[in-house]
């Protein structure tokens, strides 16, 4: 089937806002939006009594209640400065008849405020996606309606028809050559017609792959603007059967991002749909106004984002409802203000339909679905396909990409945002089983896609908690040990596979398991004690065996894990919390090597999470450092309650000589954190342990003293780094320097020899004095005393 047709516009509509009045609290020049205000967000001040009002003078009006329309018999309600009924702005009458139309004034909202309602919530409400102005409808009216002749085909063969030759224009009407179905591409409705004697017809304003698009007033309901939609070819009879099914399901359908259908009325033999108008424009026109040069055009990624995360809601309702849309693309979804609208639901069917015809266009459509027909993963096929063309040049994609995406390497915002390549590999993967089965699962990936994004473009974190994971467990050994203890050879040491695995969040407990309520009461159990409680669980549900191999990989028993996963994967073939708990059980047996392409292939699964990304970075630490570095940063960049990103961002930089970077990471955790302090202890390690006395400077010195001087340690933590610091002060003081000074000075001690000795004498007696152990008490008075300054006694 030839691709289909550009579709129209119709759909608007959104949740009631009164029109804004002043912010009554002192000082505050806002105004009230839905009840709060914009500046200040306190409610509205409760209504005044009515008050009795003289008779307005002559040549005056009085002020209009905040949300009536006052269109003549219109029951709308003003809705962001229009009527939701009449598309009227308040005080404005509309016009009548003909194709003068109504004008639209202009938005009551001032400034940049914006609504809390579902207005101004595209993308999460993260994203400030450019308002579409309301369009006059009567500015979309077609001068001259026409097919142009590069998309007349056969609705039964498929064959080009209708077609001019030298010297003869092409037909509109007429029957195929090849097979002799009748074809028509004429409007059978011309302006001023009047349909159902209700609905003026003022002409056409587009054309889809099923009929005309015709921009009508209603004369009935305050001359409300709505569109009429007729077949395109009136003799294809599955062009009709689609016509009527498109009529059965949009009578059904409710939902805000759905276009809404009002009647469904005949005029000379023809039935016609009447609904919503939409006064915006599709994404596919947005998409072409960009600024880029011919050829080049893709709208910024976080709005393109924006825009699927609001069809994905649309397509969840769908879905429930078991219907597929099937031919969703840029021309079928329109941006009216700050609301978008599937707007063709011509190629809507039952998911249980297996019989009926398909409606697709090349470039969007799932590759299986001449041979399958339509699924619920076939339908998001057509979101992540859409979001490609929307968000890169994506040329070739109705031809040599039409069933694949560009390398990674030749699409430079591919290379930039690996996590959102990722999600395009796995929404448009060529097999339906690879792709994402559920468009609120799709949505939530998206979601934390899209807030890497914004923390990579804004330079500021965008956390938000995880819908599959529970928080790290990050514990002293993954910050490099316990303070206080023998100082490591490095400030920062290996972690070993054991304790990062540990370290790594757990996948959530699905709620609807019934055991989920017995899971919830072991919380206070270790899991020493959680291991036996699970075996004689009174349930072993699918929870209560993913809880049992975590158990199992945790106490050191993982090769006692594969079994029970093994055994779960029968049960629930498809789970990703299998091959999870698989990765994290061959990383805790330290097998590394195994265990990276399987975290690899959770990420590809999973690329809005953090998790797959902390476990690979981990793995890479030694396999790839810099990959690693780029992935603790990538989920560090977007949400600084993951600590295993900064302190692994440390490790790594630190391990490759990269000092300064291993500072820039540790110092990068918030003050408010818990693990602020390990932190500053791991950075004044990190600044003097394990360094060639030459590498050293004064200003390095000094500032370890002062970053120390700055901490609430107790004393002995205290002592023990301060002693390290006047060790490697010493050392670095040139030979036979004596007491020669150097300047400057070093926590309270002139930086030269005879000072910083004294200093650290009185520092290891100090450690000396309070400690518990004799050996460790004799070493340390040992020290004391051979780094005291010699006298003249």
């Amino acid at each position: 089937m030839p691709p289909a047709s550009p579709s129209p516009s119709p759909a608007s509509g959104s949740p009631a806002s009164g029109a804004p009045d002043a912010c009554t609290q002192p000082g505050c020049s806002g105004t009230i939006v839905d009840g709060y205000c914009d500046e200040c967000g306190s409610a509205a001040a409760p209504p005044s009594p009515p008050a009795v009002q003289a008779p307005a003078a002559p040549g005056t009006a009085s002020a209009p209640p905040d949300d009536k329309c006052h269109q003549p018999d219109c029951s709308g309600t003003i809705v962001d400065g229009y009527c939701d009924e009449c598309g009227s702005p308040p005080d404005q009458p509309s016009a009548s008849t003909g194709t003068n139309g109504t004008t639209r004034t202009g938005s009551t909202r001032t400034g940049s405020s914006r609504s809390s309602g579902r207005r101004g919530m595209l993308g999460e409400g993260l994203v400030e996606v450019p308002r579409v102005p309301y369009r006059d409808p009567s500015s979309a009216v077609m001068s001259d309606p026409q097919v142009a002749e590069g998309k007349r085909y056969c609705s039964n063969c498929g064959e080009p028809v209708g077609r001019g030759r030298p010297g003869r224009p092409g037909r509109t009407e007429g029957f195929c050559p090849k097979c002799g179905t009748g074809f028509s591409f004429t409007p059978k409705l011309a302006s001023g017609d009047l349909v159902a004697n209700q609905y003026r017809v003022l002409g056409c304003i587009a054309h889809g792959g099923l009929g005309w698009i015709y921009l009508a007033q209603d004369e009935r309901v305050s001359n409300r603007w709505v569109v009429l939609k007729g077949l395109l070819d009136t003799g294809d009879a599955d062009a009709r059967i689609a016509a009527e099914a498109e009529r059965a399901y949009l009578a059904a359908v409710d939902h805000p991002n759905i276009v809404k259908i009002y009647n469904f009325v005949e005029h000379d033999g023809d039935d016609y749909i009447v609904m919503q108008y939409v006064g915006g424009r599709s994404l596919k026109d947005i998409l072409l106004e960009q600024p880029q040069p011919t050829g080049e055009k893709h709208l910024p990624l976080p709005q393109a984002i924006a825009y699927a995360l609001e069809v994905l809601r649309a397509f969840d309702y769908l879905h429930a409802n078991g219907l597929v849309y099937c031919d969703f693309k840029p021309d079928n979804v329109i941006q009216s203000e700050e609301e978008l609208k599937l707007i063709d639901l011509g190629g809507v069917r039952r998911l249980d339909d297996q019989d009926g015809a398909i409606y697709g266009t090349i470039g969007y459509q799932a590759p299986e679905i001449a041979d399958e027909g339509p699924s619920v993963s076939s339908d998001l096929y057509t979101v992540g396909r859409t979001l490609a063309v929307l968000s890169f040049p994506f040329k070739g994609y109705t031809r040599a990409y039409a069933e694949s995406l560009p390398p990674r390497e030749e699409v430079p915002l591919l290379q930039r945002f690996e996590s959102y390549d990722r999600f395009l590999r796995r929404a448009t993967h060529r097999e339906p089983a690879e792709r994402f089965q559920d468009a609120a699962e799709m949505a939530e990936q998206l979601t934390g896609v899209l807030r890497e994004v914004l923390a990579a473009e804004e330079g500021a974190p965008r956390p938000a908690p995880s819908g599959l994971f529970g928080p790290e467990r990050f514990g002293p050994s993954m910050a490099g040990g316990p303070a206080g203890g023998p100082a490591a050879e490095s400030a920062l040491p290996p972690v070993p596979p054991p304790v990062a695995a540990a370290a790594l969040p757990v996948p959530l407990v699905d709620g609807s398991d019934s055991a989920a309520a017995f899971l919830a009461g072991l919380t206070a159990l270790d899991d020493e004690q959680l291991g036996p409680v699970l075996e004689n669980a009174p349930e072993r549900t699918p929870e209560v065996m993913l809880a049992l191999a975590r158990v199992k990989i945790e106490t050191g028993r993982a090769g006692e894990a594969p079994a029970l996963l093994d055994e779960l994967a029968r049960s629930r073939p498809g789970d990703w919390r299998v091959d999870w708990f698989r990765a994290v059980a061959l990383l805790a047996e330290g097998r590394v090597a195994e265990a990276e392409p399987r975290f690899d292939r959770l990420y590809g699964l999973l690329p809005g999470e953090a998790a797959p990304k902390l476990a690979l970075a981990y793995c890479r630490e030694h396999s790839a450092p810099d990959e690693a570095v780029r992935l603790f940063e990538l989920v560090w960049r977007t949400d600084h309650g993951y600590l295993t990103a900064a302190f692994g961002q440390a490790r790594v930089h630190l391990a490759a000589g990269r000092r300064a970077a291993a500072l820039e990471a540790l110092d990068a955790v918030p003050e408010i954190s818990i693990w602020y302090v390990p932190a500053q202890v791991a950075a004044v390690a990190t600044a003097v342990r394990g360094r060639e006395p030459a590498d050293l400077t004064a200003a390095e010195l000094v500032a370890a003293g002062e970053r120390l001087a700055g901490l609430d340690l107790d004393d002995d933590r205290r002592d023990r780094l301060a002693a390290e610091i006047l060790e490697a002060a010493l050392d670095w003081l040139p030979a036979g320097s004596g007491n020669g000074a150097q300047g400057g000075a070093l926590m309270g001690a002139p930086l030269a020899e005879t000072p910083l000795r004294r200093r650290l004498e009185r520092t290891y007696r100090e450690l000396a004095r309070r400690s518990r152990d004799r050996g460790e008490s004799r070493l340390l008075i040992d020290s004391a005393n051979a780094v005291r300054p010699r006298t003249l006694l």
